[in-house]
């Protein structure tokens, strides 16, 4: 389990889950000979992209940011369209902390896809249950909206299965929300339409969680989106928003590297990378 330390604050990388998505999706319009330069592709033209909740604590509270995909909660056509190559196992990360899924106060989701939220809810003597059944959890009105009456396209990664248990404890915003002090979180869309980034304010550091507006690294260039963004204009907005050298940006994806910060050129200016990482 990686930590990395900044302005007094630990963050932990759990045991959430890996995926391995087709790279031309996870690079849009963008030409492999391009992309396949910054982050590794292999013979299926896929990408490894962790799915690793970011564990930390502040005002005495156990803070999570994403969920994880879960476990058990896939079927065997979703493992091999997903490319999963490991399911989660949380609670056995929590245990090394010394800590249990209700010890968790508070859940920060940037957006509720399948390989976010799957991990919020577990199959248990024949239902499904909240896991985190102490922890308030986050997102946007415009996210929690449609991940209950979902369109035609966003269905397939909005399940009721990942929404219907914890339903009680879901706390919604429009524009932001400061769940604790030095804690906010931003309605930004793009991604999906209820997207939101997490910035967190530790001193003079400033922390920045974009989700899947920056999966990874290798996403910096504001015209680098996804194919999966639902409103890709709105993405390149947000990222030319958000995206600024000297603050740090963890990543819940990325398979190279758990923060980074970038130089004026859009390169990785300091890096901390994953400590089991096989990858260049």
């Amino acid at each position: 389990m990686d930590v990395f330390e900044i302005g007094g604050i630990a963050f932990h990388w759990l045991d959430g889950g890996v995926t391995n998505m087709d790279g031309g999706a996870m690079f849009g319009v963008v030409p492999k000979p391009l992309w396949s330069r910054k982050y590794p592709v292999n013979e299926l033209n896929q990408i490894e992209l962790r799915t690793e909740p970011i564990l930390f604590q502040a005002h005495g509270k156990n803070i999570l940011i994403e969920s994880g995909i879960g476990s058990g909660k896939l079927n065997d056509k979703q493992r091999r369209n997903y490319g999963v190559s490991e399911e989660s196992s949380l609670k056995e990360s929590l245990a090394k902390l010394s800590l249990k899924p209700e010890d968790i106060d508070i859940i920060l989701m940037t957006h509720m896809h399948f390989d976010h939220a799957s991990g919020l809810t577990e199959w248990k003597e024949g239902q499904l249950v909240s896991v985190f059944e102490n922890a308030v959890i986050y997102t946007s009105k415009v996210e929690w909206d449609e991940l209950r009456k979902p369109n035609i396209r966003s269905k397939n990664t909005y399940w009721k299965e990942n929404w219907e248990p914890i339903e009680h404890q879901v706390q919604t915003f429009s524009k932001s929300i400061s769940p604790l002090e030095g804690i906010e979180m931003f309605h930004t869309g793009g991604h999906s339409d209820g997207h939101s980034v997490i910035r967190l304010t530790l001193g003079d550091e400033e922390i920045i969680h974009m989700g899947d507006l920056l999966p990874t690294h290798a996403h910096y260039n504001p015209l680098w989106v996804l194919a999966y963004d639902d409103y890709p204009m709105n993405s390149i907005h947000a990222k030319q928003q958000w995206i600024r050298p000297g603050r740090w940006y963890i990543f819940y994806h990325d398979a190279i590297y758990r923060a980074v910060t970038f130089s004026e050129d859009g390169k990785v200016q300091e890096g901390i990378k994953r400590s089991s990482s096989t990858l260049p």
